[in-house]
């Protein structure tokens, strides 16, 4: 008796792992694919993205890449795979021949932050989520005009090699100054980085060369964080403002931090968390929803005010 009642849990037990890994398999793959981490922003867009996958509990594979021919290879690996879509962070060019190979085979492709420039005829697979640069220059514009009343004297810390990045956010920033706060006087740009080490030094020399900055324009919370390391090292008082971007926790954290209660810190929303809504979006694709092809995500001002609303103790970034 005890060995039938053996027998009949071990194929109760194999009928149950059959039926789980058939569930599995009438789930659509998707394949996920970012660059390797070099940055803390780029460590959170994987974070979030598995984060969301695992959440809304889906079958998918995700792959980091160091280069194109790599994130090529993997696209390639996902159409042999018979993956149903794509949620790509294209930051390389040159994947555009893999990409098109899976949209030949029917693969949606949701493209995150950046899109592939494929032919126009695959304009119904294609979908792209991204940030608002130009936005962020806007919304840190308006908060430093603010802040100085429409007065003072701004510096503001590029990094040109950013491309279109710095191009946009900084055209955002100048167009919105001259329109609600022309009295404002820019100071000479300081060609910077998006490193806090790089941050702390060209902070430290725009103290030294000029006598007042009332407020510094930077386009990103690493830079930031290091120049208001300078800031504090040097004991000026005259600077009401700094403004950053990306969505870094630690600086969020320092914007409530009583040493830097005397500045409003500052940070435009360009956060990796917008990965997530890729996830979610690709899912209603492939459920037969019609969504947007094109959306961005505006940016928004986050500071003392309503920084602990932006908080999130497990992301790496």
């Amino acid at each position: 008796m005890k060995r039938i009642l053996a027998i009949m849990l071990a194929l109760m037990l194999a009928m149950s792992m059959v039926f789980v890994a058939s569930a599995e398999e009438e789930k659509p793959l998707i394949g996920i694919l970012a660059p390797a981490t070099t940055h803390g922003w780029v460590g959170g867009v994987t974070y979030y993205a598995q984060a969301k996958a695992d959440e809304l509990e889906l079958n998918y594979k995700l792959l980091t890449s160091s280069d194109a021919d790599e994130m090529s290879s993997q696209i390639d690996q996902l159409i042999g795979l018979g993956a149903k879509a794509i949620v790509v962070w294209p930051q390389f060019t040159g994947v555009e021949m893999a990409a098109e190979r899976a949209l030949e085979a029917g693969i949606v492709i949701y493209n995150f932050d950046m899109k592939i420039d494929v032919d126009e005829k695959y304009a119904d697979l294609m979908y792209v989520l991204t940030g608002d640069n130009y936005g962020m220059g806007v919304e840190g514009a308006k908060y430093i005009a603010e802040k100085l009343e429409g007065e003072g004297k701004v510096l503001v810390m590029n990094k040109p090699a950013a491309g279109n990045v710095n191009d946009d956010r900084c055209a955002g920033f100048y167009d919105t100054i001259a329109e609600v706060a022309p009295d404002i006087e820019i100071l000479p740009e300081v060609a910077s980085d998006f490193t806090r080490d790089r941050g702390l030094a060209d902070m430290s020399d725009a103290l030294t060369a000029n006598e007042q900055i009332d407020a510094v324009f930077s386009l990103d919370d690493e830079t930031s964080i290091g120049a208001l390391q300078a800031i504090l090292e040097s004991e000026r008082t005259d600077v009401k403002a700094i403004t950053g971007g990306g969505g870094c926790q630690e600086y969020f954290n320092m914007m409530l931090a009583d040493e830097y209660q005397n500045i409003w810190v500052a940070s435009a929303t360009y956060s990796p968390s917008m990965i997530a809504t890729c996830i979610e979006n690709v899912v209603k694709v492939l459920e037969g929803e019609e969504i947007e092809h094109e959306i961005v995500d505006p940016s928004v001002i986050v500071d003392r005010e309503n920084a602990e609303s932006f908080l999130d103790a497990d992301t790496p970034y």
